[in-house]
């Protein structure tokens, strides 16, 4: 349920405010939820509304930026912009634009390799550059780094057990008897679209079935339990912005 200002809203009573189809398909599944999406504003949840589209508009982006996947011992980005360090990560050249160099992801993406947690990663920052507008990026993120799961501390990211999923959420893939030799398909993050579609770096835009069955095809000898969908959500505190 969506709750604003103290007051329990309904979907219906929004759609004034709302002209998107894809907000207006997120509102109904927040009102639908017995968790409570509390707002202090309508300007609150518009903001996360826009976000979460420019979530889903990053990952699509990227998926078809040309992009490669590989293990953080092979990583490697666009020497013009970024520094590769000893452990796989991607830190912004001094004097760089921030914007300019996250962008170029998508605009050189065969210049890029990584793996699917800083591919979740460079999907939410771009997000973020969509939704507060290049000039406060490139002053919140003048370092930029880009590594697995650690995230600035101007772009908080918060883990939450639940099955209350929304398009633009991060959700997660859990292989739990991956084959040793391959620890990089031990899970797969994912960026929601809703009806079961999925975009995860390596495996692309998916249902669950079919990453269900690519992580499966990584298992160990004899596994004895199927990869599934994690009851865990990850999601950008969307108010750290307002």
């Amino acid at each position: 349920m969506i709750r604003i200002n103290q007051q329990i809203v309904k979907p219906e009573d929004l759609s004034h405010e709302i002209i998107s189809s894809v907000d207006n398909s997120i509102l109904k599944q927040m009102g639908a939820y017995h968790q409570v999406y509390q707002y202090q504003t309508i300007q609150q949840l518009k903001f996360e509304l826009e976000y979460r589209s420019n979530t889903m508009k990053a990952a699509r982006e990227l998926n078809n930026s040309g992009a490669k996947f590989t293990t953080f011992r092979y990583a490697f980005p666009n020497k013009k912009y970024w520094d590769r360090l000893g452990n796989g990560g991607f830190l912004l050249k001094p004097e760089i634009s921030p914007s300019i160099a996250i962008l170029d992801i998508l605009k050189n993406g065969k210049l890029y390799a990584f793996e699917c947690s800083t591919g979740i990663a460079i999907v939410l920052y771009i997000a973020t550059l969509y939704s507060i507008g290049k000039t406060r990026f490139d002053y919140l993120f003048t370092r930029l780094y880009l590594m697995d799961w650690q995230f600035d501390d101007d772009l908080p990211v918060h883990q939450k057990t639940g099955d209350d999923y929304l398009p633009g959420d991060v959700l997660h893939f859990n292989n739990p008897d991956f084959d040793p030799k391959q620890p990089h398909w031990r899970a797969e993050n994912v960026v929601y679209f809703g009806d079961d579609k999925y975009y995860g770096h390596g495996v692309g835009i998916r249902n669950s079935s079919t990453i269900i069955n690519f992580l499966n095809s990584k298992r160990k000898p004899d596994p004895k339990t199927s990869a599934y969908l994690m009851n865990m959500i990850t999601r950008p505190d969307y108010k750290a912005f307002l």
